[in-house]
């Protein structure tokens, strides 16, 4: 398929000939550019193998009162990504994996359950939304979910206050916050700063 160029700041793209010097140069320096990049790749994935995380315990009695919360059936595709995700955290390797679905999939049913396996397990959660509105509605979800076992779930957005988003990074801090749901917010300077 040919398509026509365009680009954004109305550069002119420079043309060589199929055959010629620039074009042989160009190629050869395409070459060496994807091998640097599959040699980091590769240099990657052996050091990530070699890596030894923390492995979670595998599900307690509570874990399991949590998943009978859910008021919906599993579908069998989310259910599989249950299972790897928490096969995934209590394994000692790291994790490295990507749920990806579309909206009303059940993508959050099986964050909510990581991330409660995580708390059992003694560890903090921040989970990254992309808005603010998203965020509050994931903030209410999970809320909803970890209020009946004791856990402290906390919202950092643009509409949580300054003293609001001081005082929640301060419990962060010091471990008095379990979850975290916010927006970009959660790694800009003040909230990396802490």
């Amino acid at each position: 398929m040919v398509l026509k160029y365009s680009s954004h700041e109305g550069m002119h793209p420079k043309l060589s000939k199929l055959g010629g010097k620039q074009w042989t140069k160009t190629k050869a320096s395409v070459r060496m550019r994807i091998k640097d990049l599959s040699d980091r790749l590769i240099a990657l994935y052996a050091q990530r193998q070699q890596s030894v995380g923390f492995a979670y315990e595998k599900d307690s009695e509570m874990q399991v009162s949590f998943e009978r919360d859910f008021p919906y059936e599993t579908t069998r595709d989310q259910q599989k990504a249950i299972i790897d995700t928490k096969f995934d955290m209590e394994n000692e390797r790291p994790m490295d994996r990507l749920i990806c679905g579309d909206v009303g999939f059940g993508k959050t049913e099986v964050a909510l359950r990581a991330a409660f396996k995580a708390v059992l397990n003694g560890k903090q959660v921040l989970y990254l939304v992309p808005t603010t509105v998203l965020a509050r509605q994931h903030y209410y979800t999970f809320k909803e979910r970890f209020d009946k076992y004791g856990a402290n779930v906390a919202l950092l957005s643009r509409f949580v206050t300054s003293k609001k988003q001081k005082e929640v990074l301060e419990k962060l801090k010091k471990g008095y916050v379990d979850v975290v749901i916010g927006t970009c917010l959660l790694y800009t300077s003040d909230a990396a700063d802490e």
